[in-house]
């Protein structure tokens, strides 16, 4: 029997520095096979988290990271990790993921995913669920809501801002 997800964290930053940080800090405990989806609004600061996360995992605090919107996916190799990073916002059917490297990007790496409500019944079950969330009094400010299973919340035990 598979293990039921939950919300397990919720962290909250003041700024795009604080959000780099957390990001840099996920980075730390992903392993190849992580999914981690992403929602939020537009304007949420999803991609400026994934653009922050993969710099993390090159080690390059400078590295072009960009945003697969129009690409829909952008890999990223280092040493460590590759990582897949799939915008899925304009996409149309769910298996049209497959065409984009879906398989590859579970099997080779981590992946991070923008807008995973287009998956369908293709949403990984042991994925890592980030949610953000926006502040209407204060423009920079973000809460990230984390739900998933207790291995997640293991791995991610002891994280803070």
């Amino acid at each position: 029997m598979g293990e039921s997800a939950h919300d397990f964290l919720t962290i909250a930053v003041e700024n795009e520095r604080g959000t780099e940080r957390l990001a840099a800090k996920l980075a730390r405990v992903l392993a190849v096979g992580d999914v981690v989806l992403l929602d939020g609004t537009l304007g949420a600061g999803k991609t400026a988290f994934c653009r922050a996360l993969v710099r993390a995992v090159l080690g390059d605090p400078h590295a072009i990271v960009a945003s697969p919107t129009f690409t829909f996916s952008q890999i990223y190799s280092a040493p460590s990790l590759t990582v897949t990073h799939f915008d899925l916002y304009r996409m149309g059917e769910a298996e049209e993921v497959f065409d984009l490297g879906w398989d590859d990007a579970l099997d080779e790496g981590a992946t991070l995913v923008e807008w995973p409500e287009r998956l369908g019944s293709l949403r990984p079950a042991a994925a890592l669920h980030i949610t953000l969330e926006l502040d209407a009094a204060r423009e920079t400010f973000r809460r990230f809501h984390f739900h998933g299973s207790e291995a997640w919340a293991e791995r991610l035990a002891g994280v803070t801002a």
